[in-house]
């Protein structure tokens, strides 16, 4: 998942609304991971309780310093969605929803994970303990690294925005009219999508895509989410297999379809449904409202879902980065409402 090129600007948000404190409800979301520089989170992980606890926790189970392979391969193309740099990214997003329980007193009636999100969301749900994703998010790394090695090895996943659906469909037609595999990986919000294809007709589609008055953002490696990767789920299965995956004591809204789940089983199928099932964040959010949510608290490095308009325009979004957890005055603040 290797970003390529950035053409256009991210989508950017707008001021969401406030949620009323005596009937609305909250829900942790945690974003799906893109490209994380050490310099913005390295003092959390290196100074924060929660961050080095679970670091403690991840080095046990893998048998190497994260935190120092993470550090060292930060500036490295190739390692940007390491099986290192993934841990790392899991360990500061759950870390960042304890210090909001703990500093900011959030209290979650549901999480949600679009796409890697999932997996801290099946942790802090517990149907999972962190131990296990850890080990889980190893061995998923390797599984995906073999079968692209083998398998759809030109294959990369694309993001447009901006981009209405029949222009997209247009595009794509064009695809089909050549004989060229495309798959639809990501419904986002409006004009938003995910797309994988083959690398060598990208920059045909790029331009394409251009010329029909979208916006080209960035490309990953390996691709994601795509139907054609039926036989990387039925891998990934022998790994899930095992695992114990417990009921969980959240609800998890599932990103393939926005289904609630309540159950281990539902859990299961949603952690392998995603090698091979689009995401919809739209389906997502239908799903939060109707549940009453009414502020999502958004725990990790994001720049994609809690800043698109399906997101601001129907919640109170609270970004929970590490930078507002190192900020000084969010820490006395909160000590201070703690004495009261």
């Amino acid at each position: 998942m290797t970003e390529q090129q950035t053409t256009e600007p991210q989508a950017q948000a707008t001021e969401g609304r406030t949620s009323d404190p005596e009937t609305g409800r909250t829900a942790m979301v945690f974003p799906g991971m893109g490209p994380f520089r050490f310099t913005d989170v390295g003092e959390f992980l290196l100074t924060n309780p929660h961050a080095r606890r679970r670091l403690a926790i991840a080095d046990e189970v893998v048998g190497y310093s994260v935190f120092d392979r993470y550090r060292q391969s930060d500036a490295e193309e190739e390692a940007q969605y390491a099986a290192h740099t993934q841990i790392a990214f899991l360990t500061i997003c759950l870390s960042l929803a304890d210090w909001a329980e703990e500093t900011l007193g959030e209290r979650p009636e549901l999480c949600a994970g679009p796409s890697f999100g999932q997996r801290a969301a099946v942790t802090y749900a517990g149907s999972l303990p962190f131990e296990e994703t850890v080990r889980l998010t190893a061995e998923l790394a390797r599984c995906e690294e073999e079968y692209f090695r083998q398998e759809h090895r030109e294959a990369v996943t694309h993001c447009v925005i901006h981009t209405p659906e029949e222009q997209l469909q247009e595009a794509l037609a064009e695809l089909d009219a050549e004989g060229e595999w495309h798959d639809v990986s990501g419904y986002i919000d409006q004009g938003f999508y995910l797309v994988s294809l083959r690398e060598p007709v990208l920059d045909r589609f790029k331009k394409r895509i251009g010329e029909l008055g979208g916006y080209n953002m960035y490309t990953m490696w390996p691709p994601v989410h795509a139907p054609a990767f039926g036989t990387l789920r039925r891998k990934a299965a022998e790994v899930l297999d095992t695992f114990e995956v417990a009921d969980p004591k959240l609800p998890v809204v599932a990103d393939q379809n926005g289904e609630l789940l309540t159950a281990a089983d539902g859990v299961r199928t949603m952690l392998l449904d995603t090698f091979n099932h689009p995401i919809r964040w739209p389906d997502m959010v239908e799903t939060m409202q109707q549940q009453g949510i009414t502020k999502v608290c958004i725990a990790g490095p994001d720049n994609l879902f809690g800043r698109v308009n399906r997101t601001v325009d129907n919640f109170e979004v609270v970004a929970i980065d590490a930078r507002k957890a190192m900020r000084p005055r969010v820490r006395q603040r909160s000590a201070r409402r703690a004495r009261r």
